[in-house]
């Protein structure tokens, strides 16, 4: 869709010494859903957490769509 970009975020959290959930590593930036699907499946078995998360922005109305969780193992954050 013109003016519609998709962001496709690859996430990994683990857990530091008193249980506090962290950024395993800086988010990263995927270029095809399922790509970062199957790079999140190899991942589980090394984090505590990860999680591919897309959303859309619409340069037409300059906001941000809701996150829609793609893939999900483990522990992670809630996202809006």
């Amino acid at each position: 869709m013109p003016g519609v970009q998709k962001s496709i975020v690859l996430s990994a959290f683990n857990k530091d010494e008193r249980g506090t959930l962290l950024p395993a590593f800086e988010p990263r930036q995927m270029k095809r859903e399922e790509t970062a699907v199957y790079i999140a499946q190899t991942l589980v078995r090394d984090y505590d957490g990860v999680v591919v998360r897309c959303s859309e922005k619409s340069h037409a109305i300059g906001g941000q769509g809701p996150s829609v969780i793609l893939f999900r193992s483990g522990l992670v954050p809630e996202f809006e």
